[in-house]
């Protein structure tokens, strides 16, 4: 940790994720933890890499742990990890302030929650789009052990090859042939950063959408590509605005579930809460079984918000603070 991280229980704890996302959503927000009090701030750097090692230099003697954002630091996949070389060499401009992608939550928090919506959705034999299981692998084990029927979309989405899998086993065993390979590429050439987050894309793929009955995982993955018609779907997703809710809500969604708390309308970015974590528990890195104990003891829920009449409709017109409380749980 670095020298902020003292133990003085009454100093408010600051944690950052520095984005390669858009500036547009950036956001500063404050929850108590484990009884700990942090402040959290979201910085956007419109996809530049350099502006993004700017704010890790510029930030690092007062902040207690950062978050990556719009970019991951490793997979873990199947018990083995993939360090990504340009997160790594990124995060290398915070010196000894800790840098967290999200991945420890997305292990362990992202677990529970298919385990806790399973009475909310019913996963045996429901039809789940999973645009990216190697970012979710937690996600994606507890899809495939609650015997939902999964369509893996990481080749069509990330890679633009349309290749549909659904077998998890039958994608590991590909997985460990081309993620040594992608975790050596530049980020920006498999997953939207910038003013990307923001462009739709139309095309083959929503088929991939129409089929299913729940799309589940990364948030901007999912905006980037779902048609506008999503009629009597459940969306398994986080990092969203009350905008991005409202734009659900329009499209005609059944439920929305946030994986990850929602503050003042938004729902935290995983890397975002994982800093926190590391700066309340002052260490690092946490092991998984440490990370999912803290999870456990903060009594994180998902956030769920369902199409409960027609009045419902009125929200997708309805922006800013007043929709974040409608929507809530």
């Amino acid at each position: 940790m670095n020298a902020r991280a003292s133990r003085d229980p009454d100093r408010p704890l600051r944690v950052v994720s520095v984005s390669r996302g858009s500036s547009r959503r950036d956001a500063r927000m404050e929850m108590t933890l484990l009884g700990r009090r942090v402040v959290m701030e979201r910085i956007g750097t419109d996809g530049d890499v350099a502006a993004a090692a700017r704010a890790y230099e510029r930030l690092r003697g007062d902040v207690d742990a950062f978050g990556l954002g719009g970019a991951d630091l490793e997979l873990r996949i199947a018990g083995r990890s993939y360090r990504i070389r340009e997160s790594a060499a990124l995060a290398k401009h915070a010196g000894a302030t800790p840098v967290v992608c999200g991945v420890g939550l997305k292990t362990t928090l992202e677990r529970r929650v298919v385990e806790s919506l399973d009475a909310e959705v019913g996963w045996r034999a429901r039809r789940v789009l999973l645009p990216s299981a190697a970012d979710r692998w937690g996600m994606a084990e507890a899809l495939d052990r609650a015997g939902a029927r999964l369509t893996i979309g990481d080749f069509a989405f990330l890679l633009g090859l349309p290749i549909a899998m659904h077998d998890l086993s039958a994608f590991e065993r590909r997985v460990r042939l081309v993620a040594p390979i992608v975790a050596r590429a530049p980020m920006a050439w498999i997953y939207p950063t910038g003013a990307r987050q923001e462009r739709a894309v139309t095309g083959w793929r929503a088929r991939w959408f129409d089929e299913a009955e729940v799309v589940a995982g990364d948030w901007h993955l999912i905006a980037r590509f779902a048609p506008q018609d999503l009629s009597g779907k459940t969306i398994l997703t986080n990092t969203t605005t009350p905008a991005d809710l409202a734009d659900l809500v329009a499209r005609g969604v059944r439920c929305v579930a946030t994986t990850t708390p929602r503050i003042e309308g938004r729902s935290l970015p995983t890397n975002l809460l994982e800093a926190a974590f590391v700066a309340v528990a002052g260490r690092h890195p946490l092991s998984t079984s440490d990370l999912d104990a803290m999870v456990a003891e903060a009594g994180l829920a998902p956030d769920v918000w369902r199409r409960a009449d027609a009045g419902s409709a009125r929200l997708g017109s309805e922006l800013g603070s007043e929709l974040g409380s409608e929507l809530g749980a």
